[in-house]
């Protein structure tokens, strides 16, 4: 089973974790203490303070999101919901900001 190690707040941490979703992993999450010099477990299995984190069921340790993201791309194949998990998730985020956000409509601009 794949581990996750990282916490609710960082950004990074949730783009994974949405990737591990729709590539339709399980995996053990793992929370992490917010300040790095307490985070010594994370380091005793890992050899690394810095989140996200992900450990391969072959006990492989990737660090980072960027490096977690190729990881995955390279070693996983992409079933068909991953398309349908990340528009899911993109309605919804945007529905979320709407309803939070009390500022105008914006127009997109590029």
């Amino acid at each position: 089973m794949y581990e996750l190690w990282q916490t609710e707040w960082c950004p990074a941490s949730r783009r994974v974790r949405q990737r591990l979703t729709e590539l339709g992993i399980d995996h053990l999450t793992h929370q992490v203490p917010v300040e790095k010099e307490d985070r010594v477990v994370l380091r005793e299995r890992t050899g690394v303070d810095t989140i996200p984190v992900l450990v391969s069921e072959a006990s492989e340790v990737v660090v980072g999101e960027a490096a977690i993201l190729t990881y995955l791309d390279r070693h996983l194949p992409v079933p068909a919901e991953a398309i349908a998990h990340r528009l899911k998730a993109e309605k919804a985020r945007h529905r979320y900001l709407e309803e939070e956000c009390e500022c105008p409509p914006q127009a997109v601009t590029r």
